[in-house]
């Protein structure tokens, strides 16, 4: 097995270990109930990309949303593209960035909707990851522990992205009409649409 693997395999096992299917579904539901998902047309297209195990597909699913597509840049256009905690994984920022925000921008339909929930720099993430610094804190809580291997393994692009809010929130807001911009607990929760919103 080659490094690259090991450290994919690695990072999916504690993946697995920081929360459960369901932990994820009822997380992922919170999210979407704040970003006002629950008032948006059900019959639009959505496109969640970097969906993972497909747990905000089934989220959605479970708000009565229909037509859900993952991972899918098909020249169509879509209504509403979702990225839950998948763009803080890019390699080269602001390129790879921008390379996402460019083809999110050309799948969405005037007025789509682009949603973006992601790690951010807050006290109680720097809290958290003091706390998790401590390997008996890491011992008692197998979930702290879960999310410190998973950071590590992905240190370099993780360090990254919390480096750069400004970058970041430029790239979105440059790109999109921002909707709603949440920052707590250690999360981006931004809502965005795609120039001007059609009758």
């Amino acid at each position: 097995m080659s490094a690259p693997e090991e450290m994919t395999n690695a990072w999916e096992a504690a993946y697995q270990r920081f929360e459960t299917r369901e932990q994820e579904m009822q997380k992922f539901l919170r999210r979407l109930r704040k970003a006002g998902a629950p008032t948006w047309r059900k019959e639009a297209q959505v496109v969640e990309i970097f969906c993972g195990r497909g747990t905000g597909l089934h989220a959605l699913q479970h708000l009565g949303f229909k037509r859900l597509e993952g991972v899918d840049f098909s020249a169509a256009s879509r209504d509403i593209v979702i990225v839950q905690g998948g763009l803080h994984h890019l390699p080269e920022l602001p390129a790879d960035l921008e390379k996402v925000v460019s083809e999110v921008r050309r799948v969405l339909r005037p007025g789509g909707r682009f949603m973006v929930v992601e790690p951010w720099r807050t006290p109680f993430l720097r809290f958290v990851h003091w706390v998790g610094s401590f390997k008996f804190a890491r011992r008692a809580w197998d979930k702290l522990d879960a999310l410190e291997t998973m950071t590590e393994l992905e240190w370099v692009t993780y360090d990254q992205w919390l480096l750069n809010p400004d970058l970041v929130l430029r790239c979105l807001d440059g790109n999109f009409v921002t909707e709603r911009k949440l920052i707590g607990w250690g999360k981006l929760m931004w809502v965005g649409r795609n120039g001007v919103i059609s009758a």
